[in-house]
């Protein structure tokens, strides 16, 4: 597609999460767009989100789970970026500013040097990361009904909403086994999913590395101080205002956020 066009998507699904509508699915109105027209797409959403006076402060990975890709039909995970407007910790407001938003289980990783791809390998993500720690992420579609393809939710910046991450659980990245820690999210006091770290690529480490070596093929950094969103361990739960969740992650703590 030509530039204006994708130039013109990013825009209307600016226009979408600002005014709090969905649109129809891109896949549907444009059939032959790629996946690469889809990031130049997302790129000019983030462009408006920056222009109106927002700071991206990290990345995140979607498309972790086998469960996810057989969805979508594709064999690799796909990424955002996270702005400061994104992060709302303790408590979400969701009702006035979110569309359809469904929460997910994550650990969260916090970078004390730049990782540049390609190259990169998973003992270079412990080594250039200062913590980890456990993360809500609650994801948002501007996309009618969550109807997407992997093309649609990549044009909208990975389905990204709002994050939260509990910094005073923040651990060493090697002082647990990252693959083997088991996941607990409770939803109003109830237990409604488990996981483990290898649900995410066989470890949140591979989804890091494979961030940062996908980015570095578009001369894109992962930078220091940046936190890093590294995939759900658990299944997508939508909320609404009233609901609470905490999650538990073995040898590190937990996170909650209250949803108003």
């Amino acid at each position: 597609m030509e530039q204006a066009a994708l130039h013109k998507l990013g825009d209307e699904l600016y226009a979408a999460m600002c005014e709090r509508r969905m649109v129809a699915p891109l896949t549907e109105v444009n059939p032959h767009l790629s996946i690469e027209d889809a990031y130049q797409i997302s790129l000019q959403f983030l462009a408006n989100r920056v222009n109106a006076g927002e700071g991206v402060i990290g990345k995140k990975i979607g498309v972790t789970s086998k469960a996810v890709m057989d969805m979508l039909g594709v064999g690799q995970p796909d990424f955002g970026f996270m702005t400061d407007a994104m992060r709302h910790d303790g408590e979400m407001a969701i009702s006035s500013a979110l569309i359809q938003p469904r929460a997910e289980g994550e650990i969260a990783f916090l970078l004390k040097r730049d990782l540049q791809g390609p190259g990169v390998t998973n003992a270079d993500v412990l080594a250039a990361t200062d913590a980890v720690m456990p993360c809500f992420e609650v994801v948002d579609s501007r996309v009618k009904d969550w109807q997407i393809k992997i093309q649609d939710t990549v044009a909208d910046n990975a389905s990204c909403g709002w994050f939260t991450v509990n910094e005073a659980a923040a651990i060493s990245p090697t002082a647990i086994d990252l693959a083997t820690c088991g996941m607990v999210v409770t939803k109003n006091g109830k237990v409604i999913s488990t996981g483990a770290g290898a649900a995410a690529l066989g470890s949140p480490v591979n989804c890091v590395a494979w961030l940062a070596n996908t980015l570095g093929e578009f001369g894109i950094t992962l930078k220091q101080g940046d936190i890093i969103l590294s995939g759900s361990l658990v299944p997508l739960e939508p909320v609404t205002a009233g609901d609470e969740m905490t999650v538990r992650i073995g040898g590190m703590g937990d996170c909650t956020v209250a949803f108003t």
